[in-house]
């Protein structure tokens, strides 16, 4: 089992990167660097900045927001990346949701799924140059013939050469996007996961694996596992809380939020239910109170170090049956990283 951690920008007036955080997952012999985007700093620039500051350590986007940038510049991105670093980026792409492909980017959030599979393909093209690009779908036509178009496109193949294989991520938890991501991908970035529920993400992945004859030994699946190191369980888990209750509770509305739905196929349904009703009721606090304890404890890495060091035995031991690649460390410290390395590395 390899381990990964997120990084974000510290925020402020002037954001800086958190690159001590970088440099010590680098010399502690860490796999990967991720960072992601929302609706504030990309997530192409400071990973950029990553593999210029490093020299091992792989870096990747978690994730390129597809409503954002054309599959093309996506793939001009990547390979721009590979050539500078030596091979040492993650492409990691995805729709995001609605309420950022509409609200943030003005796109209409339409079919995803759909749209993730020809951003792939058209990525792949790119990358093996076997002959001009040209892609006819119902979201992407290239050389583009619709309203406004003068003819005098043709069809084009990159200047320079791509390394096809360039690991492709997406960040998926929903069934439909863990099968295309089994079917199409490298690897997937679920934004938590339970070792005791692997089958949640599992299942659907081997499923999308079964359509295109791969398995999972060629996969990565690299869970987001929140890390808080301290002496005090309780407080630990209760600063982990508000984030949860954010997603599970605020990324959508009643039936349109997958974080919700997610929290229900991990076995909570109930609890999906209480924290969604309390945040989107203003009741953040009420909302944060009702993720349980137990849900904490399976999805994230929290308390004092040596029990921080057992519960990565249990991820361990679903990694050796192959239902886990990466542990993607997100809010971690220095001693965080240390104590992690310690027990895996």
């Amino acid at each position: 089992m390899k381990l990964g951690i997120t990084i974000g920008m510290i925020r402020g007036a002037r954001p800086q990167l958190e690159m001590d955080l970088v440099l010590e997952a680098e010399r502690l012999g860490f796999d990967a660097v991720w960072c992601g985007e929302s609706y504030g700093t990309d997530a192409v620039t400071p990973i950029a900045f990553v593999l210029a500051r490093t020299t091992r350590i792989k870096a990747g986007t978690g994730i390129m927001q597809m409503p954002a940038r054309t599959p093309t510049c996506a793939a001009m991105t990547a390979m721009t990346l590979q050539a500078l670093s030596g091979n040492r980026f993650l492409c990691g792409i995805g729709p995001s949701g609605p309420q950022v492909v509409e609200g943030w980017h003005g796109q209409p959030n339409g079919k995803p799924l759909g749209r993730t599979r020809e951003y792939v393909d058209i990525i792949r093209a790119i990358l093996a140059r076997e002959k001009p690009l040209e892609h006819e779908g119902e979201h992407y036509q290239i050389p583009y013939k619709g309203p406004g178009a003068t003819g005098h496109g043709k069809p084009l193949r990159s200047i320079i050469h791509g390394d096809p294989s360039l690991p492709i991520y997406t960040a998926s938890i929903t069934p439909g996007g863990l099968r295309l991501s089994g079917e199409i991908a490298e690897g997937n970035l679920p934004i938590f996961m339970s070792p005791e529920a692997a089958e949640a993400v599992v299942g659907p992945t081997l499923e999308g694996m079964a359509k295109s004859g791969r398995s999972l030994e060629a996969y990565d699946i690299a869970p987001y596992t929140k890390i808080r190191l301290g002496d005090d369980l309780q407080a630990c888990r209760d600063a982990v809380k508000p984030e949860l209750a954010l997603y599970i509770g605020g990324m959508g509305a009643r039936g349109k939020n997958f974080y919700n739905d997610y929290c229900k196929r991990l076995g909570y349904p109930d609890a999906a239910v209480k924290i969604q009703d309390a945040f989107l009721d203003g009741r953040k606090a009420e909302a944060a109170a009702a993720v349980p304890d137990k849900l904490v404890d399976e999805i994230a890495l929290v308390g004092p170090a040596d029990r921080i060091r057992g519960r990565l035995q249990d991820w361990k031991a679903v990694a050796k049956e192959g239902k886990v690649g990466t542990v993607v460390l997100t809010g971690a410290t220095p001693e965080a990283l240390r104590v992690a390395a310690e027990a895996v590395l």
